[in-house]
């Protein structure tokens, strides 16, 4: 029991001064420098003494882990090391700052994919609406 109990604190130690918590920090850091409203729209643009501004939601997720340990009993068992990384970045349009005479004004662009849930929503509290009203006229 006691030689379990130094190999797992054997691997603990190797694990927490691997170099796959570095690698790790480093995907995430790539993925977090494309995350910005700049990377999908662009700079904002100046014409003829109007600017233009694009204004997005930007969203980023990441998740990994590492890890390490040994294969087989007592200390002559291999010693495997493994990482994995991924993650994802959602951008979606929001609106637009226009800037002109010095005033800055919000245009928000509308998206009609983001009344669906709104609509099925509805439709369910409707039929459930309906449904209960029908149990009580019946019954």
């Amino acid at each position: 029991m006691t030689d379990d109990l130094a190999r797992v604190l054997r691997e603990a130690q190797e694990a927490a001064s691997s170099a796959s918590a570095s690698f790790v920090e480093r995907i995430a850091a790539r993925i977090g420098l494309h995350a910005s409203a700049a990377a999908v729209f662009g700079d904002p643009v100046d014409r003829d003494g109007v600017t233009v501004v694009p204004v997005a939601k930007v969203r980023w997720g990441f998740g990994g882990g590492a890890g390490r340990g040994i294969d087989g009993d007592g200390d002559d068992g291999d010693i495997g090391e493994g990482s994995g990384a991924g993650g994802g970045v959602m951008a979606s349009p929001v609106g637009y700052i226009e800037i002109q005479d010095g005033q800055a004004t919000f245009h928000r662009i509308k998206d009609p994919a983001s009344l669906v849930p709104v609509i099925l929503a509805g439709a369910v509290a409707g039929w459930l609406t309906f449904r209960g009203l029908a149990k009580l006229l019946r019954g």
